[in-house]
């Protein structure tokens, strides 16, 4: 795994302690040896590396990374140029083009939102090739956490989307009333037209960090 140098290095060391993250390590470093595991090793926190805890204005939370060959490279419902667009991300775009204007790109890599400040955060950070979900309760949980615990105790204004059940289980670990916090079912096809379709999730971010001198987020992808 690639070593954290950032400034999220100094909040999150205490974990590096805790018994959980070195039985994390140790799995992780054996399903690399032994296995096909996405995203590449160097890769695995990408989230961190491109969004400093010092820049992260908005937080989108997904679950677990895609895991299909070349698609995961560390920033959830992000893929590599190159990969066709999953679904998820194809409707995001949709409400994006609805809400905002969004001139739909031709791929899925989302680095230019995390470079501005958007954490595109995995809850579980790695995954076996063809086999979802392989690497929950292994503690990956645990970390992500730790770091949207970090986030919530900014002093200062930062929007969460949270879409879907799962994102939306992390509501109660939001408590700072800096931030806003909106919800609304995961973009998949068999959810966004329950209510993700409309939610109008990135003119109301952008339109609250405005409201608090932050910079809006440019959402354009080119």
């Amino acid at each position: 795994m690639a070593q954290i140098t950032n400034d999220w290095a100094p909040v999150l060391k205490q974990e590096y302690a805790k018994s959980y993250y070195r039985k994390l390590y140790d799995f992780i470093h054996q399903e690399y040896a032994t296995r096909e595991i996405y995203p590449p090793a160097g890769d695995i926190f990408n989230a961190l590396h491109l969004t400093p805890l010092s820049k992260v204005k908005v937080v989108i939370i997904g679950q677990d990374p895609y895991h299909e060959p070349g698609q995961a490279h560390g920033l959830c419902f992000s893929v590599q140029k190159g990969v066709e667009i999953p679904p998820s991300l194809q409707n995001i775009y949709k409400e994006m083009h609805d809400d905002i204007g969004f001139e739909i790109p031709n791929h899925g890599c989302l680095t230019h939102w995390a470079e501005q400040g958007v954490l595109l955060l995995n809850a579980v950070l790695t995954v076996r090739a063809h086999a979802a979900a392989s690497h929950r309760g292994k503690g990956w949980e645990e970390f992500t956490d730790a770091i949207i615990r970090e986030v919530n105790l900014l002093d200062r204004p930062v929007v969460f989307l949270l879409w879907g059940g799962f994102a939306r289980s992390k509501a109660p670990m939001l408590t700072n009333p800096k931030h806003l916090v909106l919800e609304a079912p995961h973009p998949s096809p068999l959810s966004a037209y329950r209510g993700f379709f409309g939610c109008k999730h990135f003119s109301q971010a952008n339109a609250f960090l405005e409201e608090n001198g932050v910079a809006p987020v440019d959402w354009t992808i080119t």
